[in-house]
């Protein structure tokens, strides 16, 4: 089982956690207020659950989620994360993260930032479509008829894989959606994939959403 870092322990970050120790794996979580914040989420988490610095959690997890605000993707550190595939689930929310031309422009997006900024590193966008409580509600066995899948973009095939056999691992089918660029278009803030093929934010148990609904989720984007 590989090592998961998590830099950021948010609503996503800890839901992500919870469903990686309950598939056996090992998890480094991580925040920008230090180790001794995230005392009690270790403890819920159990034993295979351990917290760290943010350069820790990038040094230690084999793959790597970044789920932190946009606005602070340039404090993730880089020479760690060098040649690893890093999970991302940054949305660009203006409100809170202040704006960001290249972003307002549609010139990038939020994940090619952050690809931009760790050079070798090879991010995966993922989880940023879904809210934590689905997360959390919606994992089933493989081969249930109700087995929802999460789009996922990036640009290099190997790092795709490993996430698409991570989401296997959690309880979801993976749906490549492309490129990180265009890709990652098709199921970012305000298009018919994101949030809504998962049933209403006041509905905690979700709605499954197959393979099927997700591909033609990201057609109409």
């Amino acid at each position: 089982m590989a090592i998961i870092g998590l830099i950021g322990s948010g609503n996503i970050g800890s839901t992500v956690a919870r469903l990686a120790v309950t598939a056996g794996h090992e998890v480094v979580l991580s925040n920008s207020r230090g180790p001794d914040t995230l005392a009690d989420l270790v403890a819920d988490l159990g034993p295979l659950a351990s917290a760290g610095t943010v350069d820790e959690a990038a040094d230690q997890g084999e793959l790597v989620l970044v789920s932190i605000p946009l606005r602070a993707y340039a404090t993730v550190p880089v020479e760690p994360l060098a040649d690893k595939p890093v999970m991302d689930t940054n949305n660009y929310y203006p409100q809170r993260d202040g704006d960001i031309a290249a972003l307002d422009d549609g010139s990038t997006t939020s994940s090619e930032l952050l690809q931009r900024h760790l050079g070798r590193a090879k991010v995966v966008k993922v989880f940023n479509n879904i809210n934590y409580r689905h997360l959390l509600s919606l994992p089933r066995p493989i081969g249930a008829p109700d087995r929802t899948a999460l789009p996922i973009a990036g640009d290099d095939g190997l790092a795709k894989q490993v996430v698409s056999d991570f989401l296997a691992e959690l309880g979801y089918d993976a749906v490549d959606a492309g490129p990180l660029g265009e890709g990652g278009r098709r199921f970012q803030v305000g298009t018919p994939a994101y949030g809504l093929p998962y049933g209403p934010i006041s509905d905690p148990a979700g709605t499954p959403a197959p393979i099927p609904v997700i591909e033609a989720a990201l057609a109409r984007a």
